[in-house]
């Protein structure tokens, strides 16, 4: 989504995007610089670019220049430049604005490091109207947008596109809500860099997610460090409840879904929004990382295990069917057998359908580093692996249970023309599965029935489980999907 933002300001400042990085005058990174893995994707991809800029210096090729921006450069930029001498720039996120003089001059021999941004707004993705000048009165929650756009340009009755540049053209696409976070878990350094929790303007939602609209996108994934915050900031804790159901009518798109909602800040008018609007997923990313009391008050984090489950079981009373995924980090300091124990108490009684399970290591600049009572590195090992064998269990029949459930699926891909494996003619989501970090949804049927074709929405029964995958065939068009089972 940032990179789809930073191609936007780019192409509508001339430069032409190509596919291949082998054919560009200048590689763009976007890094990483949240967990270890991603931090070190992101430096192998920055070094594969510089591979690419040594080749052009032999005649093979054209990359003149490697640079990177995102989480990792603005975190560790100066340190980044130096420890990385393949990158002839690295750029923060107050440079976002400027990524086009920026690109210019580093191409002309020029390099940059980045500095912390005087203006944390800048990491919110922004519409061509911010960049002229002046203002008239825009109707619907009080905003603006400039008075000398060019003809044609703005829709009357609402502010313009943002300046964005899809890189693919699937069905399904992600909505920045809000940047920075306002929590301050001791695990966690996303406030140090990000810092503190924006949201975004409602009628750039809707403007960002009607033009998604226009584009083909059936689903919209709303993301943020934490949207259960969404709106505090513009006076109005509630502010996501009103904002559902506006996309909920935006035409054109069949599937809103919300990601990383907190457990402590759940209210029972958002599940109520979340469980009973139509076109929105009843589907809970919530993120509780632990249950045992003692564990998440060192993260300075809040509920147990008791609690949590009785907030699953307000939500699957309103939406049965719910999807609900989680993540978890074992070993944290301080962390003793007892409070595993209350763990695994947890995750047996959650009926979670995707759990993420990562073992503790010191982040720069977090209190949990300096926290003493550290688990030895074998102790960790073996509680992740304890836990995430329990999980990838748990989850497996968590997908067992589901069959005979009635699920409608997006259709995100179809099998090759020279046959389908298994009976497979299809693969997409159900509300329950978020894209990429849950399962799917595989559509089986015969050689001679239609095919459906990507982006489109059929109804479905489940039929088989392998591991959090699912398998479904279509329901014949006279059987009614229950009302509100799935969306």
């Amino acid at each position: 989504m940032d990179s789809e933002e930073l191609a936007g300001r780019l192409a509508a400042d001339g430069w032409d995007l190509v596919d291949d990085a082998a054919d560009a005058d200048v590689a763009v990174v976007n890094t990483c610089g949240f967990v270890e893995a991603a931090k070190k994707d992101s430096v192998d991809a920055l070094l594969e670019a510089g591979d690419l800029k040594a080749a052009a210096g032999q005649g093979r090729g054209r990359t003149q220049a490697v640079v990177a921006v995102g989480c990792m450069a603005e975190r560790y930029g100066k340190e980044l430049a130096e420890a990385l001498p393949e990158a002839d720039g690295v750029l923060g996120f107050d440079d976002y604005a400027d990524i086009s003089e920026r690109l210019g001059s580093i191409l002309s021999g020029g390099g940059h490091v980045p500095h912390t941004p005087r203006d944390r707004r800048k990491l919110l993705p922004i519409s061509p109207v911010e960049r002229q000048g002046a203002e008239v009165a825009l109707p619907g929650h009080g905003e603006s947008v400039p008075a000398d756009l060019p003809a044609g340009l703005a829709p009357a009755s609402g502010p313009r596109a943002p300046l964005r540049r899809r890189l693919g053209d699937g069905p399904v696409a992600s909505v920045k809500l809000a940047s920075g976070c306002d929590r301050r878990c001791s695990f966690c350094a996303i406030p140090s860099f990000r810092g503190s929790f924006i949201s975004r303007r409602p009628s750039d939602v809707l403007g960002e997610a009607r033009w998604l609209a226009e584009q083909g996108v059936k689903e919209i994934m709303l993301v943020s460090e934490n949207n259960t915050s969404y709106g505090k900031d513009l006076g109005d804790i509630r502010l996501l409840e009103t904002l559902l159901p506006e996309l909920a009518a935006v035409d054109g798109l069949e599937r809103i879904r919300v990601s990383y909602l907190q457990p402590a800040e759940m209210r029972p008018g958002l599940i109520d929004v979340l469980t009973g609007t139509e076109k929105v997923a009843p589907y809970f990313d919530l993120s509780f990382q632990h249950s045992a009391p003692a564990v998440l008050r060192a993260m300075r984090r809040f509920g147990d295990t008791d609690r949590f489950l009785e907030l699953l079981a307000t939500i699957r009373g309103k939406a049965p069917l719910a999807g609900v995924r989680s993540n978890f980090i074992v070993g944290f300091p301080g962390e003793t057998e007892a409070d595993v124990a209350e763990l695994e108490r947890f995750l047996i009684g959650a009926d979670l359908d995707a759990i993420g399970v990562f073992g503790y290591s010191d982040e720069d600049g977090t209190e949990a580093a300096s926290y003493e009572r550290k688990n030895a590195s074998e102790v960790i090992a073996e509680r992740l692996d304890r836990i995430t064998q329990l999980a990838e269990q748990l989850t497996a029949q968590r997908a067992e249970d589901r069959i005979g459930e009635p699920a409608r699926v997006l259709i995100e891909s179809v099998a090759a023309e020279d046959g389908a494996e298994d009976g497979v003619v299809a693969v997409g989501r159900a509300a329950h599965q978020a894209p990429e970090t849950d399962g799917q949804m595989l559509i089986t049927g015969s050689p001679d029935a239609p095919v459906p074709g990507v982006g489109e929405f059929i109804d479905t029964e489940i039929t088989g489980a392998e591991g959090v995958d699912l398998f479904a065939a279509p329901r014949p068009a006279t059987v009614p999907v229950p009302a509100g089972a799935d969306r």
